[in-house]
């Protein structure tokens, strides 16, 4: 597998200014930070590095775009540390581990998944750290027009209405539980096509804005809904798990005392409305997602 770096090191002090790291076993000098190339994996991945490099370490950041190339990068030390998300992480370790069919790991239950997660993960030489306030789930929106003229409040709701609904999402979407299946499953949705335009891009709320899709899946973190005249459905019957975000290390190059500890300070303060914020700077305001993080974190007391 061959990834190529997106950039170079994250702004800030360099090694000779602050002192050089003393390396200890599971403890590299220079960490790669994996994104997934969404705003919010970056903006997240933003805040590790930085927090990283004001704990001495010198960071590098790569954007890799789905989970099926970056766990693979990460296992093998390619990627030294990446931002996850609880529930989803766990069923897609588990799939990997145990087959597609096997029963789902994650579960609205943190401590469950949480488990669960670290049960499948350790043998893959991965860390999960302590996950943070801060949760993220996978949403479905609509125009505000649509909702209203068919009466929908939640899913529920476009299940019970038989409409025809064409989905903008990522192309995963026709495999993931949580999505297309999970939506005719759970719900008796009619999903008649998948329009595969990513996870809450602008492409794909745009889709929906027209007409062209009548949802789109995107976050409950997504703060530019209004933006395209877009409402949630409720999940009513629980779809979603809850995803709370932890970051996942490689053990042998990232799992020491230091890493824990600088990466646990976002845990204290950061929360799904202040991910919702930032997100929002980045996609509405078009503010640069390394400009956002710092200023996150600096306000936050976090950097000096």
């Amino acid at each position: 597998m061959s990834l190529a770096f997106v950039s170079g090191c994250t702004a800030g002090p360099s090694l000779e200014t602050r002192g050089a790291v003393t390396a200890s076993p599971g403890d590299s000098e220079h960490l790669t930070i994996g994104s997934a190339g969404f705003t919010e994996s970056d903006l997240l991945a933003q805040m590790y590095a930085l927090l990283l490099e004001q704990a001495g370490y010198k960071t590098s950041m790569l954007t890799v775009a789905n989970r099926e190339l970056y766990e693979p990068a990460l296992e093998s030390g390619q990627i030294d540390v990446v931002p996850e998300y609880a529930a989803t992480f766990a069923d897609w370790l588990n799939a990997k581990t145990n087959g597609a069919d096997a029963p789902p790991a994650g579960s609205p239950d943190l401590d469950a998944t949480m488990a669960a997660l670290r049960k499948l993960a350790t043998p893959r030489g991965l860390t999960v750290l302590a996950p943070g306030r801060a949760v993220d789930q996978n949403a479905f929106a609509v125009t505000e027009t649509y909702a209203r003229r068919h009466h929908l409040k939640t899913l529920g709701d476009l299940g019970r209405s038989g409409l025809k609904v064409r989905l903008a999402a990522g192309d995963e979407c026709v495999q993931r539980p949580y999505c297309e299946p999970g939506l005719k499953k759970t719900y008796g949705i009619d999903i008649t096509a998948v329009d595969p335009k990513g996870v809450g891009t602008t492409q794909a709320k745009r889709a929906v804005q027209n007409g062209q899709d009548q949802m789109v899946l995107t976050t409950t973190t997504d703060a530019t809904l209004d933006d395209f005249g877009l409402v949630l459905l409720a999940d009513d019957k629980h779809l979603q798990n809850a995803d709370y975000i932890v970051p996942v290390v490689n053990r042998s190059r990232a799992g020491s005392e230091g890493v824990t500890k600088a990466l646990g300070k976002l845990n204290d303060v950061l929360t799904t409305d202040d991910l919702a914020s930032m997100n929002q700077q980045v996609d509405s305001w078009r503010r640069l997602p390394q400009d956002v993080a710092r200023t996150y974190l600096e306000d936050k007391g976090l950097l000096k």
